[in-house]
C-alpha cells in the first residue's frame, strides 16, 4: 500500500506539473483510485481529521468566495483598483510594490487565502487599466501572502496547528516570528525588479487615462458596499477571536456569506458565479492523496529520518526541521504536513534541556513549512486558489511559471531565516 500511494502521488503530481491533463482531473484521478483500490476507505477520506479531506479548508474557501462575490456587485474593487494605481503614479513596479505590502501585511491578520481572494480581482484590474500581463502581478502578490501569513498565529494555517501542538499564543508568534517575517518581506520586495524583470513596462496612454480616472465613480452600490463592510467587520473580528470564541474561521465565513446574501437581496447567480469549483474540487483530491502517504506512514516515516538524523544536536535538529520542513511543505500541502510533524517535533523538544532552544524547533518548523510553501504551485492553499482565479480571468498560470519564481523565493527566505535561528538561540 506505501507503493501504490506514493507511486498514484508521484503520476498525479507529474501530470499536475507537465499539464498533460487538467489539474483537476489528475488530483481527482489519483483520489479515485486510492479509494478504487482500498488505500483509503470513505472513513479516511471524508470523516478523518488526520487523512480525509480538510472540511474546514474547503468551507472557508466557499464562504469566502460567496462573499468576495457579493462584494464584487458593488464596484469597491474598481475603486481599490483605480485607487491603487494612481497612487503608484501609474508604475506598474510600485504598483506591485504596494499591493504586494498589502497583501502581506493584510495576511498577517486574515488567513492568507481570505487575502488573495480579496487582492486577485483588485489585480486583475489595475492590469487591466493599465494593459499588462497580472500574472507576475498575482505570483508576487500569493508569495507575498504566505510570507506575511507566518508573522501571526492566525495568519497560516500550520501556525495554528503549532500553537495548538506547543502551547504558543498570539503574542508568542508577535515576538519570535514577526521580526523575521518583517526582514524576509523586506529581501522579497527588494528583490522583485528582479525576480519580473521585463513586466514593468506600460502604454503611457494607458498610464495617463487611469490617472485621471475618478475612483469614486466606481462605486456602483453604496447601500450594499456598507452592508459588505458591517458584515466584513465582523467576519475578520471572528476570525482574530476565533480562539476566544471557540468557532472555527470555517464557521465565521460560512456565517458571514450567509448574512451577506441575506441582507444583500441580490439572486443566487450573481454571487454563486464567483465560486471557484474547479479549486474547491482540486483541494478535495489533493488532500485524499496527501491523506493516503499519512495514513500508510509515509510523510511519519520521512519526519522521523529527519528527527533521528540530529543525534541530540539542538542545533542540528532547528536547521534540519528548517530545510526538511521547506522542501517537503513545497510538494504536499503544509497543513497535513505540519499536522504529522508535530507530534515528532514535541517528542524532540522534550529532550532540549535548554527551554529557549527547545522552543527554536516549533520555530523551525514554523517557517520551514510556512515559507516553504511558496516552493510550487500547490505548496499552499492560496497558490493553488490564485491559479484558479487566473485560469478563469484569461491568465493561467502555469505549474512552472509559478515554481521557477517561487523555488528562487524559498530558497533566499530560508537562506535568510537560518541566520536568525541560530543568532536568537544560539549565540
Amino acid at each position: 500500500m506505501i507503493a501504490v500511494a506514493i507511486t498514484v502521488f508521484v503520476a498525479a503530481y507529474i501530470l499536475i506539473a507537465t499539464e498533460k491533463v487538467h489539474r483537476l482531473m489528475a488530483a481527482l484521478g489519483g483520489a479515485a483510485v486510492l479509494l478504487a483500490i482500498g488505500v483509503v476507505g470513505s472513513e479516511d477520506a471524508f470523516y478523518s481529521s488526520e487523512t480525509g479531506i480538510d472540511w474546514d479548508v474547503i468551507f472557508l474557501l466557499l464562504g469566502m468566495m460567496i462573499i468576495v462575490g457579493v462584494l464584487r456587485k458593488t464596484g469597491v474593487f474598481e475603486y481599490i483598483a483605480i485607487w491603487a494605481a494612481k497612487r503608484a503614479g501609474g508604475s506598474p513596479l510600485r504598483v506591485m510594490v504596494l499591493l504586494v505590502l498589502i497583501t502581506a501585511i493584510a495576511s498577517a491578520f486574515l488567513d492568507n487565502v481570505t487575502t488573495v481572494l480579496l487582492i486577485a480581482p483588485v489585480t486583475l484590474l489595475v492590469c487591466e487599466r493599465l494593459g499588462i500581463s497580472p500574472v507576475p502581478f498575482l505570483i508576487a502578490e500569493v508569495l507575498a501572502s504566505n510570507i506575511g501569513g507566518a508573522a501571526t498565529l492566525i495568519g497560516d494555517p500550520p501556525n495554528i496547528i503549532i500553537g495548538s501542538r506547543a502551547g504558543l499564543s498570539f503574542n508568542d508568534f508577535v515576538v519570535h516570528m514577526t521580526p523575521i517575517i518583517v526582514v524576509e518581506l523586506i529581501v522579497f520586495t527588494l528583490i522583485l525588479p528582479l525576480l519580473f524583470r521585463g513586466s514593468f513596462t506600460a502604454d503611457p496612454e494607458r498610464i495617463a487615462g487611469v490617472m485621471a480616472l475618478n475612483e469614486r465613480e466606481a462605486i456602483r452600490d453604496k447601500r450594499l458596499l456598507i452592508k459588505c463592510g458591517v458584515v466584513l467587520l465582523a467576519v475578520f473580528a471572528g476570525f482574530v477571536g476565533h480562539s476566544a470564541f471557540h468557532i472555527e474561521p470555517s464557521i465565521v465565513a460560512l456565517l458571514g456569506a450567509g448574512v451577506l446574501v441575506l441582507v444583500s437581496g441580490l439572486q443566487a447567480r450573481d454571487y454563486m458565479g464567483g465560486v471557484e469549483w474547479e479549486t474547491l474540487l482540486f483541494f478535495a483530491g489533493l488532500f485524499i492523496m496527501v491523506g493516503a502517504l499519512v495514513k500508510t506512514g509515509v510523510i511519519g516515516n520521512l519526519a522521523s529520518l529527519a528527527t533521528d538524523a540530529t543525534g541530540g544536536d539542538a542545533l542540528l535538529a532547528v536547521m534540519l526541521i528548517l530545510g526538511v520542513s521547506a522542501v517537503l511543505s513545497g510538494f504536499i500541502d503544509n497543513i497535513p504536513y505540519v499536522a504529522t510533524m508535530s507530534p515528532l517535533v514535541q517528542q524532540l523538544a522534550a529532550g532540549v534541556a535548554d527551554p529557549t532552544q527547545s522552543q527554536a524547533l516549533w520555530w523551525s518548523l514554523a517557517l520551514g513549512a510556512d515559507l516553504g510553501g511558496n516552493m510550487t504551485a500547490v505548496g499552499a492553499s492560496a497558490n493553488v486558489v490564485v491559479l484558479g482565479i487566473a485560469a478563469r480571468a484569461g491568465s493561467p498560470i502555469s505549474f512552472w511559471e509559478f515554481t521557477k519564481k517561487g523555488a528562487v523565493v524559498t530558497v533566499i527566505t530560508v537562506v535568510v531565516a537560518a541566520p536568525y535561528l541560530w543568532l536568537r538561540y544560539f549565540v
